[in-house]
């Protein structure tokens, strides 16, 4: 699957920008508070890291492809980044972060639970998970045809993305959908 990830990230344009990027950042710095200590999960090319940075945010992202990594480095001044396994612990001590953001990484990953329990792992006692995912619904099954070419191994409906949130140990779940996604917000127990 890496060398899939790989080929992905080389074929993003370098001035790619990631889709609704101002709501979702609207989201984001609403939710962190000053000072924060956030990982990024599927921090890609480290845009929203830079935003978090420039908040006063100290900040680790961490993502599954090479290439991503690479270039959040070099263009991403005040946070560290990090190479992930797919399939394996993140890369980040117990207790670290005071806010996770996983923005459109969930529909990504083929073990959900096993990513929320590990980003659970990171976050302090009452942190708080801030995630977006693309909204669908029941509607997806029996109108449309499943793109082969996609790279979402996840569909969401509001009642399946808090039922995986609440299996992983999240609580004060909060899942909004607006303008094609959901915006969640939960507290690690």
């Amino acid at each position: 699957m890496s060398a899939y990830r790989e080929a992905v990230w080389q074929a993003v344009p370098d001035d790619a920008m990631p889709e609704a990027f101002a709501e979702r950042r609207a989201f984001l710095l609403a939710s962190v508070p000053p000072h924060a200590r956030v990982l990024d999960v599927g921090s890609g090319d480290g845009s929203f890291a830079l935003e978090l940075a420039a908040s006063g945010a100290r900040v680790i992202g961490v993502d599954v492809a090479r290439e991503a990594v690479e270039r959040a480095r070099r263009g991403v001044a005040g946070a560290e980044f990090r190479l992930a396994p797919e399939d394996g612990p993140l890369p980040v001590e117990d207790d670290w972060a005071d806010v996770a953001w996983a923005g459109e990484v969930l529909e990504h990953v083929v073990d959900v639970v096993g990513l929320l329990l590990e980003i659970r792992r990171v976050l302090v006692s009452g942190g708080r998970l801030l995630a977006t995912v693309p909204a669908t619904g029941p509607w997806l099954t029996r109108t449309s045809t499943l793109d082969p070419f996609a790279d979402h191994v996840r569909f969401f409906t509001r009642r399946s993305l808090r039922a995986m949130l609440a299996e992983a140990g999240f609580t004060d779940l909060d899942v909004r959908r607006r303008r094609g996604r959901f915006y969640a917000r939960a507290v690690s127990a």
